[in-house]
């Protein structure tokens, strides 16, 4: 399944980018969320590997590249393999 691709809200749960399944749900739904430019407004919008996400969190916007689907919600530790940040667009704290 992961190697096709996964649901966005899965990924933002599975990447702990979001506290809760249901959350990643809300957040995906708000249509905040950009994949590759196109606008998600969907939790059942499919992400792969080599996507470039921009997230909307509240320290400011984190733009990152896919770099693995996980089975399963990682360790904290281990989400530098899921996803490397490109850019962060934290209103002028550069």
């Amino acid at each position: 399944m992961a190697e096709d691709g996964l649901r966005i809200d899965k990924f933002l749960w599975f990447a702990r980018l979001a506290r809760t399944r249901a959350l990643a749900q809300k957040i995906a739904e708000k249509g905040h969320i950009r994949c590759a430019g196109r606008r998600i407004d969907r939790a059942h919008a499919v992400v792969r590997v080599g996507d470039v996400l921009s997230v909307p969190m509240p320290d400011g916007v984190r733009v990152l590249r896919i770099e693995s689907l996980p089975e399963r919600r990682v360790p904290a530790k281990l989400v530098a393999e899921i996803y490397q940040p490109i850019e962060s667009m934290d209103d002028g704290k550069r």
